[in-house]
């Protein structure tokens, strides 16, 4: 069994019955003692489940680490992140959102000449200066959960760009259009997504037909990008654009 899919059934074994031996999840999942304790560690450091003698509790969040995130759903981002990056020509000005999605763009961009970018992620600040890509990092609070910027002073920050083009991550999208569980972080959101000329969402399968607490930005105005086969008519319809990556 792949490790992602490890996780998948370990948390829903959690879910289900809200604290769970270890001697049960290694006859359920069919693996080492070792694995499971690895695998545990790594779901408690993503704060999704707690450690407790012999076995793990669950963690009710809203909202899932940076670390958890960038592990789930990795190679349809990856997918979706190429995609999007194909889409941006020499001498754009760009903003990209802290998203695991956006941040699986930057790979992509060394070789497009003489752009420039705006983030609110501080890890993808840190690998733009790697790919050494000009690059403006706004100020704001950071969230300690998945290092976004966020915020009043955020959003009063990034008035001060200009970009052509916006790269945004969302935690759900339906017909009511995109949401995430933080009112903080939305409000960057849909400033960003009002400020660019152009708004696409990075949002692989798991995000379609999901809604979170705070809607940020609607349907009509936006370019969506997914790997989902199937998407409902009604948001289909709704979209300024759509592209579905395989």
């Amino acid at each position: 069994m792949l490790k992602v899919s490890r996780y998948e059934l370990i948390l829903e074994m959690i879910k289900e019955k809200r604290n769970i031996k270890i001697e049960e999840l290694i006859e359920k999942v069919n693996v080492s003692e070792a694995t499971i304790r690895r695998d545990l560690t790594f779901l408690e450091e993503a704060g999704k489940i707690r450690r407790v003698h012999g076995g793990a509790i669950l963690i009710d969040t809203q909202e899932e680490s940076l670390i958890y995130k960038k592990e789930m759903h990795s190679e349809e981002k990856e997918k979706i992140g190429k995609f999007a990056a194909s889409l941006i020509e020499r001498g754009d000005i760009i903003y990209l959102d802290a998203g695991t999605s956006v941040f699986a763009m930057i790979k992509y961009l060394a070789g497009i000449e003489n752009i420039k970018v705006i983030t609110n992620g501080l890890t993808h600040a840190e690998e733009l200066y790697n790919k050494k890509i000009e690059t403006y990092l706004i100020g704001g609070k950071i969230k300690m959960l998945t290092g976004a910027l966020v915020g009043a002073n955020a959003v009063l920050s990034v008035r001060n760009f200009n970009f052509n083009l916006a790269f945004m991550g969302a935690n759900g999208v339906d017909i009511n259009g995109y949401s995430t569980p933080d009112p903080e972080e939305a409000l960057i959101k849909n400033e960003v997504s009002i400020k660019a000329d152009k708004t696409y969402f990075l949002c692989d399968e798991s995000k379609l037909n999901k809604k979170s607490l705070v809607n940020f930005y609607n349907l009509e105005d936006s370019y969506l990008i997914t790997n989902a086969k199937e998407i409902n008519d009604d948001i289909k319809n709704k979209l300024k654009g759509l592209y579905i990556v395989n």
